[in-house]
């Protein structure tokens, strides 16, 4: 069965108020376009939550079940954390569990798949495919932050071409143009450290052949990072 609804969100640790302390209110609107995007996976029977891990993770072995712990102790909070077992889940999927736990799609079944920002695009679309191709009616939560070059206040040093990569990927999130999502760079990703790339590219496997509605809500680079929000239902 296809995914019968998607949402993309960021995954910074200052989403958490816990996490950003006196700055939570500058991720207000963020924080609120997050939850109303995965409240729309309410609609499903189960959720798959894809997020990006280091490049040393082997390829569609990472699967961690819905008790798979994940921990903000490292950021700050260390009395915010989620999951009932060992904090083992990346920042990628510890956002999106947090996030999920605020939901309405909160008491769904889900499991996590962490995805190497080394993959290729041909095994993030192959695994988009499996996601798609199982029997349950999936709710698919992507994780993935654009460019962390955005200003020269980012993370990393300013690049020329950091803008210009969050903007053809708001536009095909905005159009579901999942052949522009599958024909992203990898190499170039890595230059702008763009951690979505891989799991966007899952998104556009999973989609294939589903006829949802798109909606980015949110495209923004507030410290830097691009960060872009976007609901398909």
């Amino acid at each position: 069965m296809p995914v019968v609804a998607a949402a993309v969100c960021p995954h910074p640790p200052l989403l958490v108020p816990e996490v950003a302390s006196g700055a939570a209110p500058e991720l207000d609107d963020l924080r609120t376009a997050c939850l109303a995007a995965v409240d729309a996976l309410s609609t499903a029977s189960t959720i798959v939550v894809i997020g990006s891990a280091a490049p040393a993770v082997p390829y569609g072995l990472v699967r961690f079940p819905a008790a798979a712990g994940g921990s903000f102790a490292a950021y700050g909070a260390p009395g915010v954390r989620i999951g009932s077992g060992d904090p083992v889940l990346p920042l990628s999927l510890a956002i999106g569990g947090w996030l999920l736990e605020q939901s309405k799609a909160t008491g769904l079944p889900r499991t996590y798949v962490a995805v190497p920002t080394s993959a290729t695009p041909d095994e993030c679309l192959g695994l988009g495919r499996e996601i798609a191709a199982g029997n349950d009616r999936v709710g698919l939560l992507v994780m993935g932050d654009g460019s962390a070059r955005r200003s020269e206040h980012s993370p990393v040093h300013l690049h020329p071409r950091a803008e210009i990569f969050d903007t053809t990927v708001a536009n095909a999130l905005q159009h579901s143009d999942l052949d522009v999502l599958a024909a992203l760079d990898p190499d170039l990703a890595t230059e702008l450290q763009a951690a979505g790339r891989a799991p966007w590219q899952v998104l556009a496997g999973a989609l294939e052949g589903a006829t949802l509605t798109p909606d980015l809500t949110y495209n923004a680079a507030p410290y830097g990072v691009g960060y872009l929000v976007a609901a398909f239902t």
